[in-house]
């Protein structure tokens, strides 16, 4: 069993590299995201995201937003952990230290406690952070065509974002794998998939 979590800027690519992980590991994997893991969570995503929410307070977000990870900790991470699966969640804690904390500036401390209440402390086994310019992100982002409540932020808010991404991964590195998301995502996946493998984290014999 292991619990592996994607993260990076808008446009990075988590959902291709998660989707294509979970294809390679098959029956072993449990995918699910943040927010909108459960049907709770997804009337939440739906209030998260629209870019008509303006009125919704830093606060008011960072809450809703710890509201769907306790609903999807405790309905789909922990059970699949329990059945001895390999989970893979697209965005989890980090995400609100990055958006709440750094692009906000919402208190760290505040949101390690919401963590702790939200999770009961459970930290993921790897971190993958797709990484790449925020310029090259957004651009990827406006080629998909209209826009979410977080992804239409500035980009000073985005390059603050990144930022916070890179100094989390600086001070625990063995808790994190670092992906050049500029690459070509069947190479960025096989960079991935040789990490995974070395840290025994692909459910299979041996791991």
């Amino acid at each position: 069993m292991a619990f592996i979590t994607f993260e990076g800027i808008e446009g990075s690519g988590k959902s291709t590299q998660l989707g294509l992980t979970a294809e390679r590991l098959g029956d072993r994997a449990v995918v699910t995201k943040e927010p909108g893991g459960t049907a709770i969570g997804r009337a939440l995503r739906e209030v998260l995201l629209d870019p008509a929410r303006r009125e919704l307070t830093p606060m008011a977000e960072l809450l809703l937003y710890f509201a769907d990870r306790a609903q999807n900790v405790a309905e789909v991470v922990r059970p699949g952990l329990s059945q001895g699966r390999v989970v893979l969640c697209d965005r989890y804690v980090e995400s609100s230290l990055v958006y709440q904390g750094c692009g906000r500036g919402l208190s760290r401390e505040a949101i390690l406690s919401l963590a702790e209440l939200a999770t009961g402390g459970l930290r993921p086994d790897l971190i993958v952070l797709l990484d790449l310019p925020v310029e090259e992100g957004l651009a990827r982002v406006g080629r998909r065509g209209s826009q979410d409540r977080l992804e239409s932020e500035r980009t000073a808010f985005h390059q603050r974002v990144r930022e916070g991404y890179l100094d989390l991964m600086a001070a625990e590195p063995e808790r994190w794998c670092r992906l050049d998301a500029t690459a070509e995502p069947g190479t960025v996946f096989a960079r991935l998939w040789e990490t995974l493998q070395a840290r025994k984290l692909t459910g299979g014999p041996g791991s």
